[in-house]
């Protein structure tokens, strides 16, 4: 992406956050920023230029040297007042000092065995059954998707804006929006939901990626 071309998706992202921020509570950030080993190359470097809008989920589905990374990113994000969070770890964690966990839906019920460790915990959601389940889980915010049409080799059919701004709206429980998010989907559902992306996030922060809408 040429520079200019990230300023201005910066520029929108942050919009984008701005307005998040109105509904969400405090403690949640607007944004949130997912790693993947694959598409996520060097989560550290992305995160050293991330600010206090933002929040990371680190996912290290057992990489080598997963433990090092996640040491290595929590240094990172208190430094940079970023909200961390590591997926499915909870041990991991508490070793490294995470503000808190995200869990997969099928993880809910261990997840509030573990709910007064941390300052936050989210989940995953991917259908509107499931995200009415997690209003009575003990869970901070939901990851709701697929939003918009994604690339992610798991993503579903998506919802499209419309569908999940109804189901944003009509949840007792925060939203984060999750597939297909850039800086040019992220205001269609901004005014009810956070925002979570891979590489919508990657494209804008990232070292060397280009933007993919």
């Amino acid at each position: 992406m040429m520079q200019e071309d990230r300023n201005r998706a910066e520029r929108k992202l942050r919009t984008a956050a701005r307005i998040a921020g109105r509904h969400l509570p405090g403690f949640l950030p607007p944004v949130l920023y997912l790693t993947d080993p694959a598409r996520t190359p060097d989560p550290v470097v992305t995160a050293s230029r991330l600010s206090s809008c933002h929040g990371l989920v680190y996912r290290h589905y057992g990489q080598p040297k997963h433990d090092i990374v996640a040491a290595s990113l929590a240094e990172v994000c208190r430094k940079r007042h970023v909200a961390f969070l590591i997926a499915n770890d909870p041990k991991l964690a508490m070793e490294v000092g995470a503000d808190g966990v995200h869990w997969p839906f099928s993880e809910r019920a261990r997840a509030r065995r573990w709910r007064r460790r941390f300052a936050l915990m989210t989940s995953s959601a991917h259908t509107p059954d499931q995200l009415r389940i997690l209003q009575d889980a003990g869970i901070d915010a939901a990851l709701l998707s697929t939003a918009f049409p994604s690339t992610s080799p798991s993503a579903r059919k998506p919802l499209g804006p419309l569908r999940f701004r109804n189901l944003a709206r009509t949840s007792e429980l925060p939203v984060y929006a999750l597939g297909g998010l850039n800086a040019y989907t992220a205001g269609q559902v901004a005014p009810v939901a956070g925002i979570a992306a891979i590489e919508g996030i990657e494209a804008v922060f990232g070292p060397g990626r280009s933007l993919r809408t």
